[in-house]
């Protein structure tokens, strides 16, 4: 027995397509969910054989990652205080 409850948002053209299938289907939109849900859970990612592949992702992905360089060793000690000065600064808190 289903017991807990997950929402979110979805565009109208990928529900109206969802409802289409289930229809066509003749299973709930429910079901539908707990398939498409259960199938992405069992691939665990084994879609990506390839030690190729992974580097090709790790290097897009890199693209996006970045590093703060200040000079001063010791600031992420003091990050919380930083933010707190900054902020009085702006707006006088």
């Amino acid at each position: 027995m289903k017991s807990e409850v997950y929402s979110w948002r979805v565009s109208t053209d990928l529900k109206t397509e969802l409802e289409r299938k289930a229809q066509r289907r003749k299973i709930s939109v429910s079901v539908a969910l707990d398939l498409a849900v259960r199938d992405w859970l069992d691939r665990d990612g084994s879609e990506i054989e390839s030690d190729e592949e992974q580097l090709r992702l790790q290097e897009a992905a890199s693209k996006c990652f970045g590093a703060l360089v200040s000079g001063n060793r010791r600031r992420s000690e003091n990050a919380s205080q930083a933010v707190r000065q900054r902020l009085r600064r702006r707006y006088g808190r």
